[in-house]
């Protein structure tokens, strides 16, 4: 988990300002890519229009939690970081649930993002909550985020083709609701996909292109130069 990663041997603020405007982009790219995701796969599931773009809010900010982790995470030894990271990435949605909440999202978009985490098999976080328990969004953004970093360059591997991401997904499809993965199936398999996704520009598609901004807009909120000096 690259946001997780990268907490030691800071040897300055500039530096460290500079690891957080890089894990700021991060959160953005892979924003984009389940945004664009989550829309397309809403779609294929036949979901209305308000539905579709309700997802693609989802997808863009269902990580922003993870910013206001900043000030707990950075300056810390790996020693410590290794015994603490899970109980900090199972924070981050509720948190991104906590932040977005004050900005008058609705409760589909909210409990996208709130349990986009969650497993259909019961072995999710944070409330470890199964199959239909687990609001229908967050059924959907949970395929996509997985997909989503699979298929991404991380600090310690390389991105997987999409073939090899699909074939993972099925090793653990336990954790997926089955429609929605077969549905997700024949997305990626559409001939049309590399240029749905790949060749997906936000500033090309109104609806997505708010998405940015709100994106922005609550970034803003989390006073992350404040965070770095405290």
């Amino acid at each position: 988990m690259e946001f997780f990663g990268k907490l030691s041997n800071v040897e300055s603020l500039d530096q460290l300002k500079k690891e957080v405007e890089n894990d700021l982009n991060d959160a953005i790219q892979h924003g984009m890519l389940v945004s664009i995701l989550a829309r397309r796969l809403s779609i294929e599931l036949g979901k209305p229009k308000e539905f579709c773009n309700d997802m693609a809010v989802a997808g863009l900010l269902h990580d922003i939690g993870k910013m206001k982790l900043s000030r707990y995470l950075y300056w810390r030894s790996d020693e410590a970081l290794d015994d603490e990271e899970m109980k900090f990435v199972r924070m981050h949605s509720t948190l991104s649930y906590q932040i977005l909440r004050e900005h008058n999202y609705s409760k589909r978009i909210l409990d996208a993002i709130h349990f986009h985490h969650e497993n259909f098999d019961g072995s999710g976080y944070p409330n470890k909550l199964k199959e239909f328990a687990i609001p229908e969004g967050a059924r959907i953004l949970r395929v996509c985020d997985v997909f989503a970093a699979l298929i991404s360059n991380r600090p310690y591997r390389s991105a997987f083709d999409v073939d090899t991401a699909m074939e993972l997904m099925i090793e653990e499809v336990k954790n997926f609701d089955m429609k929605i993965f077969l549905a997700f199936q024949r997305m990626v398999n559409a001939d049309d996909f590399v240029n749905v996704v790949y060749n997906s520009f936000l500033d090309k598609d109104e609806e997505i292109s708010k998405c940015i901004h709100r994106y922005l807009e609550a970034a803003k909120e989390l006073d992350i130069e404040d965070d770095i000096q405290k």
